[in-house]
């Protein structure tokens, strides 16, 4: 089963819009290999599409990140919020159709409480100019791990109606 079984495409792309536009993060749902299933994008700062930008960063940063907190999420069946090597949150709540693994749900871009942006290890990974990313790392918005954690039940909420809904 895919999420596009429980729910069109546009329903989905439409709860993205809608938790970008209330907090601002980077939003997206993933399919079960870890792929976004829409080709909707917003930037939550102006650092991640630098560092995404390098095959390094999107490599040993972005995509490790979301596989180890998907994984889990997967396993444990709870969210996880936790930070990637850079720094910033990176939230995954999993979508379970019963027993059966069908996706998640992404959001990441922010700081998460009192942290900040390692942009030593960012360079030592993407060998972008610490100089260069720096200014892109200021003004990076912060959010509480009570309101990440408060989104990631509305996500799980929003999810488990669909569900209900499909098998309704």
């Amino acid at each position: 089963m895919k999420l596009t079984d429980l729910a069109p495409l546009e329903k989905w792309v439409a709860i993205e819009k809608e938790i970008t536009e209330t907090w601002g993060l980077d939003a997206n749902f993933f399919d079960i290999e870890g792929v976004r299933i829409s080709d909707y994008r917003h930037w939550a700062n102006r650092l991640c599409p630098a560092v995404k930008a390098t095959d390094k960063g999107q490599s040993f940063i972005c995509a490790v990140a979301h596989m180890n907190v998907a994984a889990l999420a997967r396993n444990s069946r709870e969210p996880v919020i936790e930070e990637c090597d850079g720094g910033l949150i990176k939230m995954v709540v999993p979508i379970f159709v019963g027993d059966e693994f069908v996706g998640a749900f992404g959001a990441c871009g922010f700081l998460l409480d009192d942290g900040e942006v390692d942009t030593f290890l960012i360079n030592k990974i993407t060998d972008i100019e610490e100089e260069k990313l720096e200014p892109l790392a200021e003004g990076i918005r912060s959010i509480t791990t009570e309101d990440a954690q408060r989104l990631a039940d509305d996500v799980r909420c929003r999810v488990e109606g669909i569900v209900r809904e499909r098998q309704g």
